[in-house]
């Protein structure tokens, strides 16, 4: 059953839609511009790729037991 879920999660991420799951939060998938990025070592300056990165905001019911 995990499995299952896991498979339409991913499938759904994949096709750049958004999923919610009630009484949890929700799941997208958001895109990082191009940046530039120096390295605190050799102070080394680098462009770092746009890239798309999985956000999720757990819902208010979720936040409150946690509290």
């Amino acid at each position: 059953m995990i499995e299952s879920l896991l498979s339409v999660l991913v499938e759904e991420l994949q096709n750049g839609k958004s999923v919610a799951i009630q009484g949890f939060g929700s799941f997208e998938v958001k895109k990082k511009a191009e940046r530039i990025s120096v390295s605190p070592t050799t102070q080394e300056r680098m462009l770092v790729p746009p890239k798309l990165v999985l956000s999720y905001k757990p819902s208010s019911a979720l936040k409150e037991k946690f509290k």
